[in-house]
């Protein structure tokens, strides 16, 4: 009897701990959603600094810089930014904001004059250049205006 129990406590401690080890892509780092900010603050008034609070943030989690360029970020109905020549570099963020700027470290923008996050739920999609899936990450919440991915 109590080897079996022995056994049992050893079977369940190692598969916990193989659940709590990251995955290869994880371990060795990756391009991946950060944050989508669905439902920028105040009126939706589709004032230029309103489509601009709403954005979608990567992360570049490897250990050097990456080119961005020709990569899609896309909602459910199909609305699609592709990246122009962007590098972003080993650790940081790059925000996609819906509405029109200029391009500088960190803030890259989709140019559209109408909001493309549902305020309600929505998945964003994050794929490389040659089409490849990269990531994912869908809401379904009033009572939030981000998440985090």
């Amino acid at each position: 009897m109590r080897t079996r129990m022995l056994a049992a406590a050893v079977a369940t401690a190692a598969a916990t701990t193989v659940a709590l080890l990251p995955t290869q892509a994880q371990a060795a780092g990756s391009i991946h959603l950060y944050k989508v900010y669905y439902d920028s603050p105040g009126s939706d008034t589709r004032s230029n600094s309103s489509l601009n609070a709403e954005y979608v943030q990567i992360k570049n989690s490897t250990s050097s810089a990456v080119q961005l360029k020709g990569y899609t970020v896309r909602d459910n109905t199909g609305y699609t930014y592709t990246f122009p020549s962007y590098k972003i570099s080993a650790g940081k963020t790059v925000k996609v904001h819906t509405g029109k700027g200029t391009q500088s470290p960190g803030h890259v923008y989709w140019g559209r004059g109408s909001y493309v996050w549902n305020n309600d739920k929505d998945t964003v999609t994050l794929r490389t250049a040659s089409g490849a899936f990269r990531d994912s990450c869908s809401y379904n919440s009033t009572r939030y205006d981000y998440k985090m991915c």
